[in-house]
């Protein structure tokens, strides 16, 4: 059974106060009703989700019904656990950078043998089969009656949107003796699936190729005998960027992440990424991979292929591995693949990355909508989160490309974990490098699209409909951190309401598809069978691993000592010239900007014809990138000083 939610790919744009240290931030935690519990019970906040209304009720779940739960465990001293994360992450902290190693780490605050044996007999005294146990949860299963026992609550069948859901009708509790070992439960709400074991990943993708013309730096090739666009003519999209164009437009210099591991994370493995990755590097000028620098962490065995839609994540790491290595050519990097794209799987890549302390940065181009993420879920991340900031370990998770999601879910709202204050939220630009690769601006990235008319004399509805951008806004459930105090307008801030909330992103990098990054991966050909080709790509998914290189590069300049959670030292360089100030409008109020784009009908070649089309650049749905932090780059863009600052 279901015991998480799904999450997607960033997407290939083809309770109270926490008592602090001395000097330790303050930092957002998702904000929650005052959930009751009957007497001598506790209660586990955000376990009835806001979805589950009386309006909603389709009655009662059949006792008989099948559940499978975990129950994640808070550790030794939860409350301390994020009092020293906030203190090592803060530069104004004496406690800053003094990491601890991994086994120090879960000596001081992960989960006790006890508490987990506490756990696991209360969950069998209640009719429920455990099904796995370690550091981080006890995992069960069981029929709805025996979960209704355990967690006080009667499970309910709800309408939202066009499906059924099975949710708890009130807050579930634990027995109050186990109040300081249950962090939170999750898999009592759920969405049915056809989950099945031993699955074999499916072979790669259907080809997608770019048709041209392009421009092989931002500008080289104006499409003159297209129509003009905001009064002047285009230029043809680039062919897509490469490691040296990234380098130099954020002033990577001679630094090569030498010493620094970056890990990257998503569901299942592409079969071909050494070979993928080798070969575009050859082609594209990056350093050769060293003996072991790329790596796989893998599970087992994959579930839930065809509903995760499996092949699709193999472009997905292939963009991830190849971005990152474009920017760090030197940094060791090791992918931890996901047995699938739901939150259970996913938090078990991240746990191994902390357990085993596998890397120094953790690049990460998934999420989901806030509205569909819980209180429950959302601790069990921000626990992970903790721990790794605790042994220097920082995250970095894709914003989103949809903008405000408004076009996509009809309500504005941020995406998640990305909207977590334990993290880093990348947002995304749209990126020109000249001639001789020289930095030459950025706007925020968001596009609008129209297509040419027949008659070749004019664009169709022009600028045409909203494509896609990058994620930003304001959290409805974080409570704003303290290291965007005083940075964050409050018109951003209180966006939601009086109170000040977690605003997104906190930095950005390229991620327009028009102004992308050519990546190179084996694909299935139009006769089935299988060959290397290349692309151009974005998305917020492109932005995450360049800033996960930027900062292996960071890291390297801090003489190799880690920069752990980045958050408050990034927004401690707010306002300076080491980052890049986008706008909407670099050259200036009356100047839109525009790239003009041919693509195959049939995505692989002419025989079915071209489509011709004008994209908008610096058009991100409600969200607008303005002088100073705003809610689509951020406080900026790395410049050419950012890297040195770290010396």
């Amino acid at each position: 059974m279901r015991i998480s939610r799904a999450r997607r790919r960033a997407g290939l744009s083809m309770a109270a106060t926490l008592p602090l240290l001395a000097g330790a931030l303050a930092l957002g935690i998702p904000s929650a009703s005052a959930d009751s519990a009957p007497g001598g019970r506790d209660a586990l906040q955000g376990t009835k989700p806001a979805w589950a209304t009386a309006q909603a009720d389709q009655g009662a779940t059949a006792d008989s019904g099948k559940v499978s739960v975990r129950v994640h465990l808070a550790g030794r001293d939860a409350k301390g656990l994020a009092a020293y994360a906030a203190a090592v992450s803060d530069p104004h902290s004496s406690s800053y950078g003094k990491y601890l190693s991994a086994e120090e780490a879960q000596a001081r605050f992960g989960a006790t043998q006890q508490q987990i044996d506490q756990v696991s007999q209360w969950l069998k005294s209640n009719g429920l089969t455990v099904t796995g146990a370690n550091q981080h949860y006890v995992s069960a299963t069981g029929d709805v009656a025996a979960a209704e026992k355990a967690f006080s609550t009667q499970l309910r069948n709800y309408r939202k949107g066009s499906r059924t859901y099975r949710a708890p009708s009130a807050t579930a509790s634990v027995p109050a003796g186990l109040s300081d070992s249950v962090l939170a439960v999750s898999g009592l709400d759920n969405a049915p699936h056809k989950s099945s074991h031993d699955e074999t990943l499916p072979p790669p993708d259907a080809v997608f190729r770019n048709a041209g013309p392009f421009s092989s730096y931002y500008g080289s090739n104006t499409a003159g005998s297209l129509p003009s666009a905001y009064g002047t003519k285009v230029p043809y999209a680039v062919k897509g960027y490469t490691g040296k164009q990234l380098r130099a437009a954020y002033g990577a210099g001679s630094w090569t992440g030498k010493g620094v591991t970056v890990a990257i994370t998503d569901a299942y493995a592409s079969p071909t990424i050494a070979k993928d990755a080798s070969e575009y590097a050859r082609r594209n000028g990056d350093a050769p991979y060293r003996s072991g620098q790329l790596r796989q962490v893998l599970p087992a065995d994959y579930t839930k292929t065809e509903e995760c839609g499996a092949s699709g994540w193999y472009g997905e790491e292939t963009l991830d591995v190849e971005a990152v290595h474009a920017v760090a050519p030197a940094a060791d990097i090791v992918y931890v693949g996901g047995a699938s794209c739901y939150d259970a799987d996913l938090l078990d890549s991240l746990n191994k990355i902390v357990d085993h302390r596998l890397a120094d940065i953790v690049s990460n181009s998934w999420g989901d909508v806030e509205a569909n993420e819980t209180p429950d879920v959302a601790a069990a991340y921000d626990q992970v989160f903790k721990m790794g900031a605790v042994e220097g370990i920082g995250f970095y998770f894709s914003s989103g490309d949809a903008g405000d999601n408004v076009a996509s879910t009809g309500t504005k709202q941020v995406d998640v974990p990305s909207n977590s204050a334990w993290v880093t939220s990348v947002g995304g630009t749209s990126l020109a490098v000249g001639k001789h690769d020289a930095y030459q601006w950025e706007t925020g990235w968001g596009t609008l699209k129209a297509s040419l008319a027949d008659d070749g004399k004019s664009w169709t509805g022009f600028p045409g409909a909203y494509t896609s951008g990058a994620g930003g806004g304001t959290s409805s459930t974080v409570k704003q951190p303290s290291y965007q105090r005083g940075i964050v307008p409050d018109a951003l801030a209180q966006a939601n309401g009086k109170r000040r909330m977690r605003t997104a992103p906190d930095i950005a990098a390229v991620a327009d598809p028009n102004t992308g990054f050519l990546v190179g991966q084996t694909q299935t050909l139009p006769d089935g069978s299988l060959g290397y080709d290349e692309y151009r790509i974005g998305g917020t998914s492109l932005a995450a691993p360049v800033i996960a290189g930027v900062q292996a590069l960071a890291q390297q300049a801090q003489h190799g000592r880690p920069l752990g959670f980045a958050n408050p030292a990034i927004y401690a360089r707010y306002g300076s010239t080491k980052y890049h100030d986008v706008t909407d409008h670099p050259l200036g109020a009356g100047r839109d900007l525009a790239v003009a784009r041919v693509d195959f009908t049939n995505g692989f070649d002419a025989a079915d014809g071209l489509l011709t089309s004008v994209r908008s650049l610096g058009k991100d749905a409600s969200l607008k990138a303005v002088k100073g932090y705003d809610d689509v780059t951020g406080v900026g863009t790395p410049a050419a000083g950012y890297i040195n600052s770290y010396r």
